[in-house]
């Protein structure tokens, strides 16, 4: 039986990535379906320029970003750069991310690079616009490549370009409110988003810095004065606030975690970067954990440490709608969940490998989920061998997963393919392996995330789950098959719903009113 302990040592990747993509929203922003030729006339007084930010949780510096935009003969080039370090369960984790985004003199897209790095290994992902209607993409994870193309529904438009768009498509009008479909390659999917004016603001913003002798540290030298377009952000439920300069350059923006980006001179924003990185603010840090701090206290402590059998709880604070709480071993009544824990199925009226036709999605490969990948059919001819049980099948790979995969927070886009070669991550990473591992087989699996219980707390998490006449969840990263009714369901899908998550954060309320242990 793994240790409390161990199970929040497990817990951190949902949380981190659902940061990861607000991050990358705020750093350049949203959604305006470009009116071509106002774009290109607004576009010709569009002055090459640079934007320096630091990330702060609080006062604290966690992060150094930057943003340039730069004009060449058929166009403009974007460049993003984001550093960050997190604490995650008393582990420093640093990442970086860069997107390189070239333009036509209209804005239009005509290719990108995007990357992002940390200690697990690289993610990277190279797009380019074939016409009006073809994004082709190639993709490197780990030693792995893949090409794909993705039908769109017209020119296609990159988060890091969306603020451009809304300020000089058209005059933003207060209070109205614009929905667009965009590509995120930090996710790999399209998304729709929507993005609302709330006012014009004035912001007070270093301009410039100067070092100061007596601390050792650069303090501003001289402020300037900014016109901003204040502005909601919607996707998957999670709203965003930023505040945009008449460029549509990102002056200052929050997350619903209690981050924030904020414009200042460069020297500022990279020293205490820097600073950082040295291990200056290192008990700061361990103060900003993201995992603790997004634990979800219900005041009770169960008295063992064994599988729970049934879990009743009241949920509060949050809008319950959208979520995909009712269903399967979970029901919802009102506001109160009851989640059934009880073993997996004693029969099965299908045999391994499932009809492709039937389950679509369920069996499908995605630039994450690299089903047709050789290593991965390999490997999961491997673990399942001639095995037709889907039940049989289930277990083994849930403890060959367990078995395989070191316990280590990572910061990455998780890639099964990756995984399979670096055996090692959390709960997302565990998550991706498995269900691609499962699909190879020809065994239906999904991912699922939502919430587990340990001890009194509730943490974020991620889990697949397999079709066994029914959606039985299973956590190869704790060792559990099936999981317990510790895990409690609220989002099935990949990055992009996972997302959705963080409008929980800082607003549900738990209620423990009864858990039956085995």
């Amino acid at each position: 039986m793994v240790s409390p302990r161990s199970r929040r040592r497990s817990l951190a990747v949902i949380i981190l990535l659902a940061w990861v993509v607000v991050l990358a929203w705020h750093v350049r922003r949203e959604y305006f379906r470009p009116i071509t030729v106002r774009l290109a006339e607004a576009a010709a007084d569009l002055n090459p320029s640079a934007s320096f930010y630091s990330v702060k949780l609080g006062d604290m510096t966690i992060g150094y970003a930057s943003s340039r935009i730069d004009t060449v003969a058929d166009g403009f080039v974007l460049e993003d750069d984001v550093r960050l370090r997190v604490m995650a369960m008393g582990s420093d984790v640093p990442a970086t991310a860069r997107t390189e985004v070239r333009l036509g003199n209209g804005l239009e897209l005509r290719d990108f690079q995007f990357a992002l790095r940390s200690d697990f290994g690289s993610f990277e992902v190279a797009g380019a616009m074939k016409g009006d209607t073809i994004l082709d993409l190639d993709i490197a994870a780990g030693d792995g490549e893949q090409s794909m193309s993705m039908p769109t529904d017209g020119p296609i438009v990159l988060p890091q370009v969306m603020p451009v768009h809304f300020a000089l498509g058209s005059e933003p009008v207060p209070g109205e409110v614009y929905v667009f479909e965009v590509f995120d390659p930090s996710v790999m999917e399209r998304q729709q988003v929507t993005m609302e004016l709330l006012g014009a603001e004035t912001l007070i913003i270093p301009d410039s810095a100067t070092l100061d002798e007596t601390s050792a540290r650069w303090v501003p030298a001289r402020y300037d004065t900014v016109e901003t377009w204040h502005v909601r952000q919607g996707f998957g439920g999670v709203e965003l606030e930023s505040w945009l300069d008449l460029d549509g350059l990102v002056v200052r923006a929050t997350s619903p975690l209690g981050y924030t980006i904020e414009r200042t001179a460069f020297e500022i924003a990279w020293n205490e970067y820097r600073a950082l990185e040295a291990g200056g603010p290192a008990t700061a840090l361990d103060a900003a954990d993201v995992i603790e701090r997004t634990a979800i206290s219900v005041g009770v402590e169960l008295p063992g440490e064994g599988r729970l059998r049934g879990l009743t709880v009241r949920l509060r604070g949050v809008d319950l709608s959208g979520f995909d709480l009712d269903g399967e071993r979970q029901r919802l009544v009102g506001d109160t969940l009851f989640v059934d824990g009880g073993p997996p199925p004693s029969t099965v009226s299908y045999s391994l490998p499932a009809d492709a036709g039937e389950w679509g999605d369920a069996l499908a490969a995605t630039p994450l989920i690299q089903v047709d990948d050789g290593e991965i059919r390999r490997a999961a001819v491997a673990v399942v061998g001639g095995e037709t049980d889907p039940r049989v099948a289930a277990e083994r790979l849930a403890n060959w997963v367990y078995e395989n995969l070191d316990k280590r927070i990572t910061f990455s886009v998780p890639s099964a393919r990756q995984v399979l070669e670096a055996r090692e991550g959390d709960c997302n990473e565990h998550t991706v392996l498995y269900v691609a591992l499962a699909r190879a087989a020809g065994l239906p699996a999904r991912t699922a995330a939502g919430i587990v219980f340990v001890r009194d707390r509730f943490y974020y998490h991620a889990w697949p789950e397999v079709w066994l006449d029914g959606w039985v969840p299973i956590d190869p990263t704790l060792g559990q098959y099936p999981a317990d009714a510790s895990h409690l369901r609220f989002v099935v899908g990949g990055l992009a719903r996972q997302v959705e998550l963080v409008r929980l954060i800082g607003q549900l309320q738990l209620d423990l009113i009864s858990a039956e242990e085995e």
